[in-house]
């Protein structure tokens, strides 16, 4: 028991250590003052203002006091949380040099394997050979092969829901998943497969651990460094368990699409275009090319999944909630359809039905909180320093939330997006995506 209690203060007194240390190598603010925010306590700042859970919601009422910039120091490690759309643009895009570079998150990298995700990396040229070939993948020229896939799921789910309205949340899983796997691996997989679970449990793994300032190890460093059977390191056990359904999740798709070309027996997918496109075995290239492959294949599969699953929960709930909008939803699709289920060519003559996915979109936004951005250099802004190291966080519930620009904003209505029965181009776009067609297809 001595020999433990030992080690423990050892262990803590070196972290505290290392923590001062790099604490002393912040830079200097240049007289200039930090933007505005809670006052801190010593050493800690504010790790008790930091949320834990819908902090897109806390960050939202600290705008209200402190501005559309709010400014937070934890253990150290400064915060900057936009809600403005000018001052998110004026950063993100046209300092784009200073605030383009991501977390190195130990916790998320290290120890759950999430590495390979390019959208959390920070850039390098493995991350731009990634980023390429999803673009390439998801281009707006490109985006109509998935339709049939999209279709064939969805008319699954309204003979399901039908059938069993009571299942409502397994249809929305099943039909979500089901298409996305299709078009991603070409596998016809049942609800309950453990290709859709690993896939659910690691959206779920990295959704719990990307929370900024959720695990200590990512303030404190050395923590690596503590025994798993420690006490107080149930957080490390908690990671080898995540990071075990990721690495299933990443590589046995891809691998089962692999051996069942092996044999001759697989469906058209975008997995197998990339493997046949892999060059020969004996190429120096080979293996970092199939690392992109499955690398693509898999982010794909997790932000195809979550965006879908969250849109389509988000919109029946709405139905629910303002039975006079689904009413007039269904009278234009009576009026135009005439009884038959709509298609993406229906787009322009549905203008109310396009407007419910604007406002669905705003209403209940995919990603109410963006992730993280890293200042690779001290700035100036407004008249407020920015430290190097910040890291800068914009709050997209916030902008789809403005009563400036959408009036009574907590309320689902999709007629803010129309004028004269048309859509109106003056209001602004949630979706900031070039194609919605997708999104269309799949809400209804």
């Amino acid at each position: 028991m001595d020999f433990l209690r030992t080690l423990a203060a050892s262990i803590l007194c070196l972290t505290f250590v290392g923590w001062f240390l790099d604490r002393l190598r912040l830079p200097k603010s240049r007289g200039l003052p930090l933007p505005p925010g809670p006052k801190g306590y010593p050493i800690v700042g504010n790790l008790f203002d930091l949320p834990t859970h819908k902090a897109w919601l806390t960050f939202d009422c600290m705008f209200k006091t402190y501005g559309d910039m709010v400014y937070l120091n934890i253990l150290g490690q400064s915060f900057l949380i936009l809600g403005n759309p000018k001052v998110i643009g004026d950063l993100f895009e046209l300092r784009s040099k200073i605030y383009s570079d991501r977390i190195c998150s130990l916790m998320l990298f290290e120890f759950m394997g999430w590495d390979y995700n390019f959208a959390l990396l920070p850039y390098s040229s493995g991350w731009r050979d990634r980023r390429r070939a999803f673009q390439n993948l998801f281009h707006q020229n490109k985006v109509d092969r998935y339709i049939p896939a999209q279709l064939k799921s969805i008319r699954t789910f309204v003979r399901n829901l039908m059938d069993s309205p009571d299942e409502l949340n397994t249809w929305i899983h099943s039909s979500t998943s089901l298409s996305i796997m299709e078009i991603i691996y070409g596998l016809k997989t049942e609800l309950g497969d453990q290709f859709v679970d690993n896939a659910t449990k690691a959206i779920n793994s990295l959704n719990e651990a990307a929370i900024p300032g959720k695990y200590l190890v990512d303030f404190f460093p050395m923590m690596k460094y503590i025994p798993n059977w420690f006490p107080g390191a149930g957080w490390k056990r908690l990671a080898r368990y995540w990071r075990d359904i990721n690495s299933d999740m990443r590589l046995k798709p891809f691998n089962f699409v692999k051996n069942q070309m092996e044999q001759g027996n697989v469906t058209p997918s975008i997995c197998r275009t990339f493997i046949e496109d892999l060059p020969d075995s004996a190429s120096p290239d080979r293996t970092m090319k199939e690392d992109i492959a499955i690398d693509v294949c898999a982010v794909s599969l997790l932000g195809a999944a979550e965006s879908s699953l969250s849109v389509a929960r988000a919109f029946f709930m709405a139905m629910v909630l303002y039975p006079e909008v689904q009413k007039k939803a269904q009278a234009e699709l009576d009026r135009v359809l005439d009884g038959r289920l709509p298609e993406p060519d229906n787009d322009s003559s549905l203008p109310y039905i396009h407007a419910m996915v604007k406002e669905t979109l705003r209403w209940q936004p995919v990603t109410p909180l963006a992730l993280p951005h890293m200042a690779t250099d001290a700035d100036e802004y407004n008249g407020y320093y920015i430290p190097k190291g910040t890291l800068v966080i914009g709050n997209g519930w916030t902008l789809m939330h403005d009563p400036e620009v959408y009036k009574d904003p907590e309320d689902y209505n999709p007629d803010r997006f129309l004028k004269d029965g048309k859509l109106d181009d003056s209001v602004r776009d949630p979706s900031h995506q070039e194609n919605e067609n997708p999104t269309f297809v799949q809400l209804k």
